[in-house]
C-alpha cells in the first residue's frame, strides 16, 4: 500500500485527509508541522510515494518549505498542496509536478490529484 506523508495542523483536516486516503487504498503518516515533514522526509528511505501539505502551517515553516525540502531529496516527487487562502500563490512558488487543491476539497478531488502526480511522473522512489 503506497504511504503519503500529510502536512496538516488541524486535526479535524488530519483525519478527514487520512480517511480519504484510507478510502482511496492509500497509507497515510501525519506532521502536524513543517519542521516534523522534513525530519520524517529526511529519515524516509523512499518510503513516501508523494505529500499532501497545507500551506499555511503553524511553526516555522509553511507548506512551500516543506515542499522545497521534499524536492531537495527527490528531485522528482509528487506534492499535493491544500489551502484556503494562498492558492492564487500556486503558480509563482509551487514546484513542478503539483498541484494545488484550494480548500475545501472533497476526497475524490485529493485522490484524483494524487493518482494523476503518481501516474504521470516519474517515481519518487
Amino acid at each position: 500500500m503506497p504511504i503519503i506523508l500529510v502536512v496538516e495542523d488541524e486535526e479535524l483536516l488530519q483525519s478527514f485527509v487520512a480517511d480519504a486516503l484510507h478510502d482511496g487504498g492509500f497509507e497515510s503518516v501525519v506532521a502536524s508541522f513543517g519542521e516534523e515533514a522534513v525530519t520524517l522526509l529526511k529519515a524516509d528511505n523512499g518510503q513516501y510515494r508523494a505529500l499532501v501539505t497545507d500551506i499555511d502551517l503553524k511553526g516555522k515553516m509553511n507548506g512551500w518549505d516543506v515542499a522545497q525540502h521534499a524536492r531537495e531529496i527527490h528531485p522528482e516527487f509528487p506534492i499535493v498542496y491544500t489551502s484556503g487562502a494562498a492558492a492564487a500563490d500556486w503558480t509563482s512558488k509551487g514546484v513542478p509536478n503539483s498541484v494545488m487543491l484550494p480548500k475545501p476539497f472533497a476526497p475524490a478531488q485529493l485522490l484524483t490529484a494524487l493518482a494523476n502526480l503518481l501516474n504521470s511522473g516519474t517515481p519518487a522512489a
